[in-house]
């Protein structure tokens, strides 16, 4: 797995995490750092990155979220697939160094990997509508 995509997994641990216990998502990565074992992975510098700038930015991500879920919540998306969207819009919006193809392209392939069959349509195409935006 490239490092950038385990980078992810580990901030959606994170995310996922404070979600499901409705935890400041930085109280949780804390928590989830003090408890890895040295050393510590070279891509967590990355994860911790996703991780702070979906917390800082969370209200916008998730508007955005809302406005383009066609006929869903954010609380009846699946837990992985919202947390797993937060990471790619954040990427999307606030990362320069990542192209939109492959912000969208690493959580359809997560969501593959963790969560429904649906999932990845859903995602692509949520991901897709907030970049065309984006770019504007």
């Amino acid at each position: 797995m490239p490092a950038r995509r385990k980078a992810r997994k580990r901030a959606l641990d994170v995310l996922y995490e404070a979600d499901l216990r409705d935890l400041p998502p930085v109280q949780v990565l804390t928590g989830y750092v003090q408890r890895l074992e040295l050393p510590r992975p070279e891509h967590l510098e990355y994860a911790v990155g996703l991780v702070e700038g979906v917390a800082a930015h969370l209200g916008r991500i998730d508007e955005l979220l809302a406005s383009y879920a066609e006929g869903w919540t954010l609380e009846r998306m699946p837990v992985v697939d919202r947390n797993l969207a937060r990471i790619a819009v954040y990427e999307l919006l606030y990362v320069d160094e990542i192209d939109d193809a492959v912000a969208i392209s690493e959580a359809v392939e997560l969501a593959k990997q963790m969560s429904t069959d649906d999932s990845p349509r859903f995602l692509n195409g949520i991901l897709g509508r907030i970049a065309e935006y984006a770019t504007r």
